[in-house]
């Protein structure tokens, strides 16, 4: 896929037509004026199917391994460890840099940052967005992170990654951050070193991870949520918005507030993602027995737990086992325990 060298440089005498509608659809005369040209100017154009075409004020390394069908335009750059696949759009101030790897297909807006020069390696999959003045994959925001030490930062496939997001790479060799598929990443959030997010997440804007911190899947943020280092957010669960999480959310839950507590299950979010009405209506009797219980012989929460487990109709449904088994890993060794729980009482 990133074999092919192949580039059209675009001639001065065209720097006043619209870069991109240029590109896309070239009439033969002025696609064989950009052949002539690359090929006076030594440019290698070998498999001419569907060239790459770099604007002339774009800074291209001549090592960084370009994609077919590539557009890079005006003020761009691209280092020398760059690989760019095919059909990569690169709009105007965009800039790869370090060793960096963009899959196919990918696009980066005005302003965007994808990689840095120091130790490591940013890899990106293919039919990625990032949006106007990202800036994915530089070094982490962590004081005990040494220059000399590797940092990588890895993004599946499939992300809309907004304006002013910012992604770092991980605080160490040994680590890694890492990034789905499928996710939404609104404007001006930020994933901090190490953090693990899974697939088809929605992060709304402002959304603050702090390093280390584990998202798994269909997760919903609202705006200005602010989650502690070292939590971990269960699949298919809500946070509500200017959240501050400063412990684990377990799976399928609702959380909100300052110093985030326990609301409910995140109903809208289930009945969304396909749950049935019996796995719904199993899992709120699940919660009610968990976090509801007013009676006085209630018992601790492990006791709650134990009692739904060896209930003869709860225990044997797999979203009830799901959360009861995210519950008991997050007051595992080095786990944060869940989230505050609303005090209930019989009034």
């Amino acid at each position: 896929m990133l074999e092919s060298k192949d580039v059209v440089v675009v001639p001065e005498s065209t720097q006043s037509l619209p870069l991109f509608p240029f590109f896309c659809a070239p009439s033969l005369s002025l696609l064989l004026l950009l052949l002539s040209y690359a090929e006076t100017n030594r440019v290698h154009t070998s498999t001419l199917t569907k060239p790459s075409l770099i604007h002339p004020t774009a800074a291209v390394h001549p090592d960084a391994v370009i994609g077919q069908g590539v557009s890079i335009g005006p003020f761009c750059s691209v280092g020398s460890s760059a690989k760019l696949g095919n059909g990569c759009r690169l709009y105007p101030g965009s800039h790869v840099s370090g060793s960096t790897e963009l899959g196919d297909n990918c696009t980066l807006m005005t302003g965007a940052v994808v990689g840095d020069d120091y130790p490591g390696r940013t890899v990106i999959g293919s039919n990625n967005s990032i949006g106007y003045h990202a800036v994915i994959g530089v070094k982490p925001q962590d004081l005990k992170y040494k220059q000399e030490d590797e940092c990588f930062l890895e993004v599946g496939d499939n992300n809309d990654i907004r304006e002013h997001t910012s992604i770092h790479r991980s605080s160490k060799s040994t680590d890694r951050t890492v990034i789905g598929n499928g996710n939404l990443i609104m404007g001006s959030c930020h994933i901090a070193h190490d953090c693990k997010i899974g697939n088809n997440n929605i992060f709304a804007n402002n959304t603050l991870l702090a390093g280390h911190v584990e998202v798994e899947d269909n997760v919903h943020t609202a705006g200005a949520t602010v989650v502690h280092q070292f939590c971990h957010i269960g699949s298919y669960s809500f946070l509500g918005g200017g959240s501050v999480v400063t412990q684990d959310v377990p799976t399928y839950v609702m959380v909100a507030g300052e110093r985030a507590e326990l609301r409910g299950l995140n109903l809208v979010g289930l009945t969304r993602c396909g749950f049935s009405s019996a796995e719904i209506r199993n899992l709120r009797t699940a919660y009610r027995n968990l976090f509801m219980r007013v009676d006085a012989n209630a018992g601790s929460l492990e006791e709650r737990i134990a009692e739904v487990e060896l209930h003869e109709e709860l225990g044997h449904v797999p979203a009830v086992r799901a959360m009861l088994q995210s519950i008991r890993n997050s007051f595992a060794e080095n786990r944060r325990g869940i989230c505050k729980i609303r005090h209930w009482n019989a009034s």
